[in-house]
């Protein structure tokens, strides 16, 4: 089979979680539901941190960021996916696949860049509380912040410059409602060493450095907890990380658990399932997870839909005045 130039391909076909019509209208409420209770939730946990000046603190302002990027991570790949499936077209353009690749390394490789930001400033809190206005201040935390959307976007950038000089075959079938970007090597017919070999060094770089980053503060938080005399002590302190551990695990353990299904059964479509765990999931959960586990957000929930309904309140009042 002779490889069709790069130039040529005009469009990938997206082959989803399923094949079986009859399962489409029950995949399209259930992504649509988890979509807009991720994007919501998010929201509101940006909007209730905005509004309440007591949470304007380094973990809140990293809070704030990790639920944008979850609001976009989700809009990169979900509302495409339920386009496709109300048009019934499986259908996406090269320039859409490519950019969609893109923005999907983008924000996965931000939401592992603030996890760890989030832990390291966690670790300042607990082990150096007496320094940690000092050292956490607004410039290190912008810059924190700006440091992790220049490395993300240095990779995608890296990763999608890799794909545009493949060259591929007539087979362009994707199985997986995302252009994910070891499918879209897979289906190269040209040589991919190249991508291969950067593919695994970014994966240990940025994937195993930040990991690694986020163990050893959690270490440091133990041990520094350990040595704290009171039990009240203790419970306080391990309250004030127990919601990023909680996101960080869940993270961490949904994105272990895609690779172990896709290695053990070698099925592309087992592993498009599993990897709605982190892709959907998770973005939909770290809101519930810090309203349930954080007593400052639920607070702080609770003042901004008071405050809310105050004001509508008062705007159906000056509506029914003459």
């Amino acid at each position: 089979m002779e490889p069709e130039n790069l130039t040529r391909v005009s469009e990938f076909i997206l082959l989803g979680l399923s094949e079986e019509p009859e399962q489409q209208p029950l995949i399209f409420r259930l992504f649509l539901s988890m979509y807009l209770i991720a994007v919501s939730g998010n929201l509101l946990i940006i909007l209730a941190v905005s509004s309440d000046s007591h949470l304007h603190t380094p973990m809140y302002f990293f809070l704030c960021n990790l639920s944008l990027v979850d609001i976009c991570f989700t809009s990169t790949t979900v509302p495409k996916m339920l386009v496709n499936i109300q048009t019934q077209s499986k259908v996406i353009t090269y320039a859409g696949c490519i950019s969609q690749m893109y923005f999907f390394l983008l924000f996965a490789m931000l939401d592992v860049f603030l996890l760890t930001v989030m832990a390291y400033d966690r670790f300042v809190a607990i082990c150096h509380p007496l320094h940690y206005t000092v050292i956490m201040n607004p410039r290190l935390c912008g810059l924190l912040v700006l440091v992790s959307w220049i490395m993300s976007s240095l990779n995608s950038l890296l990763e999608s410059l890799m794909v545009l000089r493949l060259s591929f075959c007539a087979d362009l079938e994707i199985p997986h409602f995302i252009c994910e970007l070891n499918q879209m090597v897979q289906l190269a017919c040209s040589d991919t060493f190249l991508n291969n070999m950067v593919l695994y060094f970014v994966t240990v770089l940025l994937g195993g450095g930040p990991f690694a980053g986020i163990l050893y503060s959690y270490c440091k938080i133990v041990s520094c907890i350990r040595r704290i005399p009171s039990a009240q002590g203790k419970y306080k302190a391990f309250s004030t990380c127990a919601s990023h551990l909680s996101i960080v695990s869940l993270f961490y353990s949904t994105s272990l658990g895609v690779y172990l299904s896709s290695a053990a059964t070698h099925s592309s479509q087992s592993s498009a399932v599993a990897s709605v765990m982190y892709t959907v999931v998770t973005p939909m959960l770290n809101p519930f997870i810090y309203s349930l586990r954080n007593k400052d957000i639920k607070s702080a929930l609770q003042r901004f839909s008071e405050m809310t309904a105050i004001k509508g309140t008062n705007i159906l009042r000056l509506k029914k005045c003459p």
